[in-house]
């Protein structure tokens, strides 16, 4: 991770992916990743702008083919010092598993909300993949700051794919 910089308030999309649970927007600057944003279905494509952002779709794309395959990308310093380490929890959850909020909380001596909360601030979803943490009790839980929608469906998506390869 490099700088501290989000995405600005109005920013247009570096470029927008069209995923098989909807879109993807990516937020780059010229040395790092910003942050992705999950899109509904049926948003359009963007072509991306910056080198960046086509190394970024390059990778994202190529995680459809082979979900194991590691990211290699700038992303921007972001969130607290909590969330950071929720996040570096959550990056070593191995594919095709999953953790509850619980279990990562109990290994940080924290509470299950406050590492539900730290999901829904990931900036870098995929990258960190925070859809890999789940409810007690087997049940999805929230994603992205959402407990239903698209941003759900994606979730489950997510889950699906991951496992079933």
């Amino acid at each position: 991770m490099s700088s501290d910089r989000p995405a600005p308030a109005g920013a247009t999309f570096s470029a927008i992916l069209t995923l098989p649970f909807g879109g993807l927007g990516v937020y780059a600057d010229r040395r790092c990743i910003l942050e992705l944003v999950f899109l509904p279905p049926g948003t359009r494509a963007l072509a991306p702008d910056t080198p960046l952002a086509e190394r970024a779709a390059t990778q994202l794309l190529a995680w459809l083919d082979d979900p194991d395959r590691p990211f290699d990308l700038p992303l921007a310093e972001r969130g607290t010092p909590f969330q950071r380490r929720v996040w570096t929890a959550i990056s070593a959850i191995p594919r095709g598993t999953h953790r509850t909020y619980g279990e990562i909380a109990g290994g940080m001596n924290s509470a299950a909300r406050a590492v539900g909360q730290a999901c829904g601030a990931n900036p870098f979803p995929i990258v960190v993949p925070c859809h890999r943490v789940v409810a007690a009790g087997g049940g999805l839980g929230g994603f992205a700051n959402s407990t239903g929608g698209y941003l759900l469906d994606t979730k489950r998506w997510l889950l699906q794919f991951e496992a079933g390869r």
